[in-house]
């Protein structure tokens, strides 16, 4: 609450709602002097670009759901994914877990999800997960996530970024929620030769296409 109530921008999926909910938060100023901007299944893809602008200028800009988690099965996963695109940070509000939290700023959507926990430690075992992991993201359009220990962290990331094709997109969420963390989605092409930016982090995977 405390950081919607500092916020002055706003991409929601229908004004009307958000504005009635941000009062009841109490903000602070009058509502119809924020700046709320409408993100929905109506919303063209070309349209996306232009809500960025306010984080541009360099304002926090807040997403709000009209039910559920933001991102999650929800049209805001595609201004998260641009953000992601342009290296503007992502940052997820407190919820009800670290996999929920990873995937509703990982831009990759969930509509369509799976949760594996920990992959194989050893090859060739966890390579040959992997792959079938980016299969099932292709073929089923659905991000699939996954855990590892933080002494293991690097040596998955090293794994992902060299076993996956270069266009497929590996998502980190590494120490949710602490002054430390971490949340960047990039292709795995982008990672090689950065994935010590895991180094003994706790992570939340996640694979896209």
């Amino acid at each position: 609450l405390a950081v919607a109530r500092r916020l002055e921008h706003f991409v929601v999926e229908r004004a009307k709602t958000a504005r009635a909910h941000l009062k009841t938060m109490g903000h602070p100023l009058p509502i119809q002097t924020l700046q709320i901007e409408e993100l929905n299944e109506h919303t063209p893809a070309a349209a996306i670009p232009s809500l960025l602008a306010p984080l541009k200028a360099g304002h926090d800009v807040g997403l709000l759901s009209e039910a559920g988690c933001p991102a999650v099965a929800d049209p805001g996963a595609a201004l998260v994914m641009a953000a992601h695109r342009d290296n503007i940070a992502v940052v997820p509000l407190i919820g009800p877990s670290s996999i929920l939290l990873a995937l509703m700023a990982s831009g990759l959507g969930g509509q369509h999800f799976a949760f594996h926990g920990y992959l194989p430690a050893k090859e060739p075992e966890r390579g040959q997960k992997i792959r079938e992991l980016e299969i099932a993201a292709r073929r089923d359009k659905a991000t699939q996530l996954f855990i590892e220990t933080p002494y293991r962290s690097v040596a998955l990331m090293d794994a992902l970024a060299t076993t996956l094709s270069p266009s497929t997109f590996i998502s980190v969420g590494a120490d949710l929620s602490l002054p430390s963390q971490l949340i960047q989605t990039r292709s795995a092409k982008h990672w090689r030769g950065q994935t010590d930016a895991v180094k003994d982090r706790l992570v939340v995977f996640g694979i896209g296409i």
